[in-house]
């Protein structure tokens, strides 16, 4: 609340609203306030159990040995997907704080088939994986930012792997959505945005990627599927 009710100072000067309210960005206040940070993550899992069910039914992973889940929380998406492939042996890549709060979450039951991996995501990503899926991540950041992210995860895939990434798709028009909120949201708190079909396409492509098709899901995200560019 105190965020949103920065909204125009936001909007004003195109700075986060917790610039405003705490002096620094969000993420830089959750590293250093580890009681909000539990609230934090400990919500995000249980906003993941709306939609990572749906998005872990939505896409086929036959023949896919390895995931890295990058930025994936206390792992909750990850454990769906593991859960539903039998054959798969996953990585949650996440910083150091989060990983200490994802050792007795969600990947528990399947954590003969998982490793947990601390790291910045804005230097590198666990290289040598099938797949890597980012949800709730891409929509977090800037364009320059993503780029950074998707570019790493390029150099790191397989041949023959892929990129997903599980976020809401901005449609045209005045409709009312889900994302559209979000995109707001997006804006006040860490900088980022929602985006169209297109916006992912462009984004995708400056990172080395080719969108290749959208997957609708049961939940108001879908998932965007990138081919790497040869």
């Amino acid at each position: 609340m105190r965020g949103w009710g920065r909204l125009e100072y936001t909007v004003r000067t195109g700075k986060t609203a917790l610039d405003d309210v705490y002096g620094m960005p969000a993420f830089e206040y959750f590293s250093t306030h580890p009681a909000e940070a539990k609230i934090f993550n400990d919500t995000m899992t249980g906003l993941s159990m709306l939609d990572s069910p749906a998005i872990a039914e939505a896409y086929s992973f036959d023949g896919v040995r390895s995931i890295v889940d990058v930025g994936g929380g206390h792992g909750l998406l990850l454990a769906n997907i593991l859960e539903r492939n039998p054959q798969l042996r996953g990585t949650l890549y996440e910083v150091p704080h989060v990983i200490e709060g994802a050792r007795n979450g969600p990947l528990l039951p399947v954590m003969d088939r998982c490793t947990l991996t601390a790291g910045d995501m804005f230097t590198s990503v666990p290289a040598g994986a099938d797949v890597y899926i980012m949800k709730h991540i891409i929509h977090d950041w800037p364009d320059d930012v993503c780029v950074k992210i998707l570019s790493s995860c390029r150099q790191g895939v397989n041949p023959g792997g892929k990129l997903l990434v599980a976020d809401s798709v901005i449609q045209p028009g005045n409709e009312f959505s889900f994302g559209k909120i979000m995109d707001i949201q997006m804006m006040i708190f860490p900088g980022g945005r929602e985006r169209t079909a297109e916006q992912f396409r462009e984004l995708l492509a400056a990172s080395g990627w080719r969108l290749n098709r959208i997957i609708p899901t049961a939940a108001p995200e879908s998932i965007m599927e990138g081919l790497p560019v040869l």
